[in-house]
Protein backbone atom coordinates (compact mmCIF):
# COMPACT_ATOMS: atom_id res chain seq x y z
CA UNK A 1 0.00 0.00 0.00
CA UNK A 2 3.06 2.22 0.03
CA UNK A 3 4.81 4.42 2.53
CA UNK A 4 2.54 6.25 4.96
CA UNK A 5 2.76 7.77 8.43
CA UNK A 6 2.16 5.49 11.43
CA UNK A 7 -1.04 7.23 12.47
CA UNK A 8 -2.54 6.88 8.99
CA UNK A 9 -1.63 3.19 8.93
CA UNK A 10 -3.23 2.68 12.35
CA UNK A 11 -6.38 4.46 11.24
CA UNK A 12 -6.51 2.37 8.05
CA UNK A 13 -6.12 -0.84 10.08
CA UNK A 14 -8.88 0.15 12.49
CA UNK A 15 -11.23 1.07 9.65
CA UNK A 16 -10.76 -2.35 8.05
CA UNK A 17 -11.01 -4.19 11.39
CA UNK A 18 -7.41 -5.41 11.42
CA UNK A 19 -4.40 -4.95 13.69
CA UNK A 20 -1.23 -3.19 12.56
CA UNK A 21 1.64 -5.63 13.14
CA UNK A 22 5.28 -4.72 12.59
CA UNK A 23 6.91 -7.31 10.33
CA UNK A 24 10.36 -5.83 9.65
CA UNK A 25 11.28 -3.23 12.28
CA UNK A 26 14.88 -2.81 11.06
CA UNK A 27 13.87 -1.88 7.51
CA UNK A 28 13.85 1.75 6.54
CA UNK A 29 10.96 2.65 6.71
CA UNK A 30 9.65 -0.15 9.03
CA UNK A 31 7.35 -2.63 7.29
CA UNK A 32 4.04 -3.51 8.90
CA UNK A 33 1.12 -5.72 7.92
CA UNK A 34 -2.59 -5.38 8.43
CA UNK A 35 -3.94 -8.63 9.86
CA UNK A 36 -6.23 -10.08 12.48
CA UNK A 37 -3.65 -10.80 15.18
CA UNK A 38 -5.88 -13.22 17.10
CA UNK A 39 -6.51 -15.24 13.94
CA UNK A 40 -2.79 -15.16 13.14
CA UNK A 41 -1.88 -16.53 16.61
CA UNK A 42 -4.57 -19.20 16.23
CA UNK A 43 -3.15 -20.28 12.85
CA UNK A 44 0.37 -20.49 14.34
CA UNK A 45 -0.87 -22.59 17.27
CA UNK A 46 -2.82 -24.85 14.92
CA UNK A 47 0.21 -25.30 12.65
CA UNK A 48 2.45 -26.11 15.64
CA UNK A 49 -0.06 -28.63 16.96
CA UNK A 50 -0.28 -30.32 13.56
CA UNK A 51 3.51 -30.48 13.26
CA UNK A 52 3.76 -31.96 16.74
CA UNK A 53 1.12 -34.55 15.90
CA UNK A 54 2.97 -35.62 12.77
CA UNK A 55 6.38 -35.77 14.43
CA UNK A 56 7.56 -39.06 15.83
CA UNK A 57 9.33 -39.50 19.13
CA UNK A 58 11.88 -42.21 19.75
CA UNK A 59 10.31 -45.11 21.59
CA UNK A 60 11.90 -47.60 23.94
CA UNK A 61 11.17 -51.21 22.90
CA UNK A 62 11.94 -54.31 24.94
CA UNK A 63 12.92 -57.75 23.73
CA UNK A 64 12.94 -60.63 26.22
CA UNK A 65 15.09 -63.71 25.91
CA UNK A 66 15.61 -66.86 27.99
CA UNK A 67 19.01 -68.56 28.46
CA UNK A 68 17.73 -71.74 26.77
CA UNK A 69 16.33 -69.98 23.66
CA UNK A 70 16.46 -71.91 20.41
CA UNK A 71 18.42 -70.66 17.38
CA UNK A 72 15.30 -70.01 15.29
CA UNK A 73 13.66 -68.00 18.04
CA UNK A 74 16.89 -66.10 18.62
CA UNK A 75 17.14 -65.21 14.91
CA UNK A 76 13.51 -64.01 14.93
CA UNK A 77 14.22 -61.76 17.94
CA UNK A 78 17.31 -60.35 16.18
CA UNK A 79 15.29 -59.60 13.01
CA UNK A 80 12.62 -57.86 15.08
CA UNK A 81 15.26 -55.83 16.94
CA UNK A 82 16.80 -54.75 13.62
CA UNK A 83 13.35 -53.56 12.46
CA UNK A 84 12.97 -51.50 15.65
CA UNK A 85 16.44 -50.01 15.25
CA UNK A 86 15.83 -49.10 11.60
CA UNK A 87 12.69 -47.22 12.69
CA UNK A 88 14.90 -45.18 15.03
CA UNK A 89 13.81 -46.75 18.33
CA UNK A 90 16.01 -47.69 21.26
CA UNK A 91 15.78 -51.26 22.52
CA UNK A 92 16.31 -52.99 25.82
CA UNK A 93 17.25 -56.65 25.47
CA UNK A 94 16.62 -58.62 28.67
CA UNK A 95 17.47 -62.21 29.55
CA UNK A 96 15.03 -63.63 32.11
CA UNK A 97 16.47 -66.23 34.50
CA UNK A 98 14.24 -68.79 36.22
CA UNK A 99 15.08 -71.02 39.15
CA UNK A 100 18.60 -72.46 38.99
CA UNK A 101 19.39 -70.62 35.75
CA UNK A 102 20.34 -67.71 37.99
CA UNK A 103 23.47 -69.60 39.12
CA UNK A 104 24.83 -69.35 35.54
CA UNK A 105 24.81 -65.62 34.67
CA UNK A 106 27.64 -66.17 32.19
CA UNK A 107 25.13 -67.87 29.84
CA UNK A 108 22.97 -64.74 29.80
CA UNK A 109 26.01 -62.49 29.31
CA UNK A 110 27.17 -64.60 26.34
CA UNK A 111 23.67 -64.52 24.86
CA UNK A 112 23.46 -60.71 25.18
CA UNK A 113 26.94 -60.25 23.69
CA UNK A 114 25.95 -62.49 20.77
CA UNK A 115 22.75 -60.45 20.31
CA UNK A 116 24.67 -57.16 20.38
CA UNK A 117 27.15 -58.54 17.83
CA UNK A 118 24.26 -59.49 15.48
CA UNK A 119 22.73 -55.97 15.52
CA UNK A 120 25.94 -53.89 15.68
CA UNK A 121 25.42 -52.57 12.12
CA UNK A 122 22.06 -51.05 13.11
CA UNK A 123 22.66 -49.83 16.65
CA UNK A 124 25.29 -48.96 19.22
CA UNK A 125 25.53 -50.65 22.59
CA UNK A 126 24.76 -48.07 25.28
CA UNK A 127 24.91 -50.23 28.35
CA UNK A 128 26.95 -53.38 29.01
CA UNK A 129 25.18 -56.50 30.36
CA UNK A 130 24.03 -55.85 33.91
CA UNK A 131 22.43 -58.37 36.27
CA UNK A 132 19.53 -56.92 38.25
CA UNK A 133 17.44 -59.37 40.25
CA UNK A 134 16.40 -62.26 38.03
CA UNK A 135 17.18 -60.54 34.72
CA UNK A 136 20.18 -59.24 32.86
CA UNK A 137 19.80 -56.56 30.23
CA UNK A 138 21.56 -54.32 27.73
CA UNK A 139 20.42 -51.12 26.00
CA UNK A 140 21.02 -50.50 22.31
CA UNK A 141 20.51 -47.12 20.63
CA UNK A 142 19.66 -46.85 16.96
CA UNK A 143 22.16 -45.38 14.51
CA UNK A 144 19.30 -44.58 12.11
CA UNK A 145 17.23 -41.40 12.08
CA UNK A 146 13.61 -41.85 13.21
CA UNK A 147 11.27 -42.36 10.26
CA UNK A 148 8.51 -39.80 9.86
CA UNK A 149 4.89 -40.94 9.90
CA UNK A 150 3.38 -41.22 6.45
CA UNK A 151 0.39 -38.89 5.88
CA UNK A 152 -2.87 -40.83 5.77
CA UNK A 153 -5.01 -40.91 2.64
CA UNK A 154 -6.75 -37.60 2.10
CA UNK A 155 -4.33 -35.64 4.30
CA UNK A 156 -2.21 -32.95 2.75
CA UNK A 157 1.34 -32.29 3.96
CA UNK A 158 1.73 -29.29 6.29
CA UNK A 159 2.65 -26.01 4.66
CA UNK A 160 4.79 -23.38 6.26
CA UNK A 161 3.99 -19.68 6.22
CA UNK A 162 6.80 -19.17 3.72
CA UNK A 163 5.32 -21.78 1.36
CA UNK A 164 1.84 -20.34 1.65
CA UNK A 165 3.16 -16.86 0.89
CA UNK A 166 0.47 -15.08 2.90
CA UNK A 167 -1.20 -15.60 6.22
CA UNK A 168 -4.92 -16.33 5.98
CA UNK A 169 -6.99 -13.33 6.98
CA UNK A 170 -4.13 -10.90 6.35
CA UNK A 171 -4.23 -7.71 4.34
CA UNK A 172 -1.26 -6.57 2.23
CA UNK A 173 1.92 -5.32 3.88
CA UNK A 174 2.25 -1.61 4.52
CA UNK A 175 5.52 0.31 4.68
CA UNK A 176 5.15 2.86 7.45
CA UNK A 177 7.09 6.10 7.63
CA UNK A 178 8.97 6.38 10.91
CA UNK A 179 7.14 9.65 11.70
CA UNK A 180 6.02 8.51 15.11
CA UNK A 181 6.51 5.75 17.67
CA UNK A 182 5.09 2.36 16.81
CA UNK A 183 2.50 1.19 19.38
CA UNK A 184 3.05 -2.23 20.94
CA UNK A 185 0.74 -4.95 19.67
CA UNK A 186 -0.40 -7.50 22.25
CA UNK A 187 -1.82 -10.96 21.74
CA UNK A 188 -5.29 -10.09 23.01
Amino acid sequence: MGVMPTLDALRLAQERGYDLVEVAPTASPPVTRLLDYGQYKYELAKRDKEAKRKSRSVEFKEIRLKPKIGQGDFDTKVRRAIEFLEEGDRIKVAVQFRGRELTHPHLGRELLNKFADQVKDHGALERAPLLEGKSMHITIASTHKPKQREPAAGEKPPTTQAEAGEVEGAAPAVAVDAAGPMPAITGE
